[in-house]
């Protein structure tokens, strides 16, 4: 039997206990006629979130400096090409996914090239990608908004038991990264680069070929979640990566993955991404205005992280 002392000391209970507390103030608000609506809202909109923020915790695993910021450009970049690929057919729905998947990969490979040949800090090769990758997508787009093929808008705009299609493609792929980074080698290999690059290279660990892998990785989820983000949302546009930007990095953190490297988090991003929409939505109940929002939706951010701070230690 797990006591609470014990349960407290757990990384990802905070942030799931913070969505908690947020969903059941709006409730208390609406007076519960809101209840599935929120609930369905929060798992949809949080699926996204959840994508792009597994595959940066894999990159800030590694340890401090690494970071890709690209993901932004490569949503939006994967989304555009899919849906002009598409062409608004259904048959060519696995086609257009495929293309998006490739995408990620060739902003994988550019990141890493970046890294390693040129020997600059990720920060700077991700965000000099990132730009790279956004002409692009600006050059592909041309102010076009291409609709999705309609059994994909349907997919992502329907549920399942209940439970929102997008949610259930992002369980699969936390389930994914929780046997990859709890159960495999290359978990292991990621975990002990980011405590010691230089332990990890002289035991043995191919830290190059980790850390390339890491970065095909965050960019190809980021490319998974533009693709079902264009297909959800009735078209890709320039921006509609934007906001995933922190957000990414947000919900790592506030998951109770270690900014310092070493230690990462599943169900914490799931939280933590919870936790991210809740707030904005509470707060959109009371009525509150959207510069009165965003501060409080960063000092609430900062309470979260403080909050969980001294228990994360070693602790799972």
């Amino acid at each position: 039997m797990i006591s609470f002392g014990n349960l407290a000391r757990k990384p990802w209970i905070w942030s799931w206990m913070a969505a908690f507390l947020v969903w059941f103030a709006t409730i208390m608000v609406t007076g519960g006629a809101s209840t599935l609506g929120l609930s369905q809202a929060a798992l949809t909109f949080a699926a996204f979130s959840i994508i792009v923020g597994i595959g940066q915790m894999f990159v800030i695993t590694l340890g401090p400096g690494n970071i890709d910021l690209s993901v932004p450009a490569t949503m939006t970049l994967a989304g555009t090409v899919a849906l002009k690929l598409m062409n608004v057919e259904n048959g060519m729905v696995v086609p257009g996914l495929l293309v998006a998947v490739l995408i990620g990969l060739a902003v994988g490979v550019g990141n890493y090239a970046l890294i390693k040949a040129l020997r600059i800090p990720p920060i700077i090769a991700t965000l000099s990608m990132s730009f790279i990758v956004q002409s692009a997508a600006i050059w592909t787009n041309r102010g076009l908004r291409i609709k999705p093929p309609s059994v994909l808008a349907d997919f992502t705009t329907s549920s399942t038991l209940g439970v929102p299609n997008v949610a259930l493609v992002a369980l699969g792929l936390s389930l994914i990264a929780w046997v990859l980074l709890e159960k495999s080698v290359y978990g292991r290999w990621i975990s002990a680069i980011g405590q010691s690059m230089a332990a990890a290279r002289m035991a043995g660990i191919p830290v190059d070929g980790a850390r390339f892998v890491t970065y095909l990785l965050c960019a190809v989820l980021a490319s998974v979640a533009g693709y079902l983000l264009a297909c959800f949302s009735g078209g890709a546009a320039l921006n509609m990566g934007a906001e995933y930007l922190l957000m990414s990095i947000a919900v790592v953190v506030i998951g109770g993955t270690a900014v310092a490297g070493g230690y990462s988090n599943v169900p914490g991003i799931w939280g933590a991404s919870l936790f991210m929409f809740l707030v904005v939505s509470m707060l959109n109940t009371y009525g509150i205005g959207a510069g009165v929002r965003l501060i409080m939706t960063g000092l609430i951010i900062i309470s979260v992280i403080m909050l969980a701070g001294g228990r994360r230690t070693g602790m799972r």
